[in-house]
């Protein structure tokens, strides 16, 4: 049998999982039609690509009432789109491990909701549970620009951000990783300071994980993490899902330079770090993540291809491709 046939045959045995695929907003395109985004239904099925985390991005604005209240009214706005989305014949809606899994078993894309930027929440850490509601399972605790939550890695001098607001989190970002324990919503620590990032691990009494951020050894940008803080997330249990924005995974790059070899060094490095059982995939699709081989959800295969030509094997390409994340959020559960 031809080797692609081989790859093929064993990229459709995996459950695959992507953590993290932006939403276009505010416009509602319908992701059961092919379309000019990276990612909608048909691109998954033609990827092989199981199960996705479709993420409410909430950009960074102005820390003061209207702020807050414009933020979480875009939150619950694009929460009811993405559960609309899961609730389709089409598609499964999935705020469990189990619920993913009998999706897939069922051949149904599981859809999973999740929030980028905690500023969602404003001050107000009742909304939380309502962000719940509707099957959240990991907020992402800053954006670019500091937030009332915690720091982020990008400081934004337009919204009047100086290097560091907090020192890492504020009481309010304690708080609200304790609300998220107790609800089983992940901690993600993407876009956080570092500061805020080795902070969030202590606090949380579950592992965390980065969401979509690549490695700082191979690529020196705030966004990504050091080996420091890669031993500090294995140690907590937790899993960075290597992302495929191309100026994380490399100085100055671009989709045309940049390729899926650039991609998997990174997942090499943690594997060699920290060990398999700590790296996964979210590839920021429609949020600046593309790669020259891999554009869209439906080239997803070349993932697994790539994994093999590495020399990892099925089971090691199981755990990468959603088996450590799908750990993470069932230890949250």
């Amino acid at each position: 049998m031809p080797d692609s046939l081989i790859t093929n045959a064993l990229h459709q045995r995996l459950l695959t999982l992507d953590s993290h695929v932006d939403i276009p907003w505010p416009e509602a395109e319908d992701p059961f039609f092919p379309s000019r985004r990276c990612l909608d239904i048909p691109k998954m099925r033609e990827g092989g690509l199981k199960s996705v985390c479709l993420a409410a991005y909430i950009p960074q604005g102005a820390r003061t009432r209207e702020g807050f209240e414009a933020a979480t009214s875009r939150a619950m706005a694009m929460l009811e789109t993405i559960t609309r989305i899961g609730r389709n014949p089409e598609a499964r809606l999935a705020a469990s491990v189990t619920e993913i899994e009998q999706a897939a078993a069922e051949h149904w894309p599981a859809i999973i909701p999740v929030i980028e930027n905690g500023h969602a929440m404003g001050e107000d850490l009742s909304n939380i549970a309502r962000f719940r509601a509707f099957g959240v399972r990991y907020i992402t605790l800053t954006h670019n620009g500091h937030n009332a939550l915690a720091d982020s890695a990008v400081a934004r001098r337009d919204l009047g951000d100086g290097p560091s607001l907090h020192g890492g989190l504020s009481d309010l970002g304690r708080a609200a990783i304790f609300e998220m324990n107790r609800l089983g919503i992940v901690v993600d620590v993407s876009h956080t300071a570092r500061t805020a990032m080795l902070e969030a691990i202590r606090v949380s009494k579950f592992p965390v994980v980065a969401s979509h951020s690549c490695v700082r050894a191979l690529c020196d940008h705030p966004r990504n993490l050091d080996d420091e803080q890669l031993d500090a997330l294995a140690a907590s249990g937790g899993v960075i899902q290597i992302t495929a924005v191309p100026f994380f995974v490399q100085r100055g790059g671009s989709v045309e330079n940049t390729s899926l070899e650039n991609f998997c060094n990174h997942i090499d490095h943690v594997v060699q770090r920290i060990g398999i059982e700590h790296v996964g995939i979210g590839s920021d699709f429609d949020g600046g993540g593309e790669l020259s081989d891999w554009r869209h959800a439906g080239q997803s295969v070349n993932v697994t291809a790539e994994l093999v030509r590495r020399g990892y094997d099925e089971e090691q390409i199981g755990k990468i491709w959603g088996g450590n994340f799908r750990r993470v959020l069932k230890a949250s559960e």
